[in-house]
């Protein structure tokens, strides 16, 4: 299930990547601790403004015990470069019940939730929620691509 997994997302595939989860699953956001997504339907609305935002995912490691797995994928969110990590727990048939999402670099982080949030909310019919979710997160995102930019390497090693 895990190699359909993968495949799915390098595809970009969200309804190929929805079928390898438990139908109880449970999604844990990089982007919050308000709230989770429960169940598979909740999930694969979730994958599919992902797969819409992010490209060119390439998984490059796998590790692996027992029922539970972590996998590593490099990709873009427009010109930024991200990197997630997968923490997968699966279900006695092998689907994916759990999934714990961890994303570097912080202005690809940023970068995801102004895109994601606002197409969430698009996708439930609540324009006014996407336009403020537009508004709010854009500042948050303006302010990291600039320290990330103009402020953080001046702190780097070599300096």
């Amino acid at each position: 299930m895990v190699s359909r997994w993968r495949l799915a997302g390098e595809r970009g595939d969200a309804e190929a990547a929805a079928a390898c989860l438990s139908q109880d699953v449970v999604l844990i956001s990089p982007l919050t601790e308000q709230f989770r997504f429960h169940g598979r339907d909740q999930v694969r609305v979730l994958l599919e403004a992902a797969f819409a935002a992010v490209s060119g995912i390439h998984f490059h490691t796998q590790v692996s015990q027992d029922s539970t797995c972590a996998l590593f994928y490099r990709g873009s969110i427009g010109t930024r470069q991200l990197e997630e990590a997968q923490l997968l727990r699966l279900d006695e048939t092998g689907h994916i019940r759990e999934l714990t999402l961890f994303i570097r670099s912080l202005p690809a982080l940023t970068a995801l939730m102004s895109a994601l949030g606002p197409e969430l909310a698009r996708r439930r019919g609540n324009r006014p929620l996407a336009a403020l979710l537009a508004v709010s997160t854009a500042p948050l995102h303006a302010m990291t691509r600039l320290g990330d930019r103009g402020i953080v390497p001046l702190a780097a090693p070599d300096r």
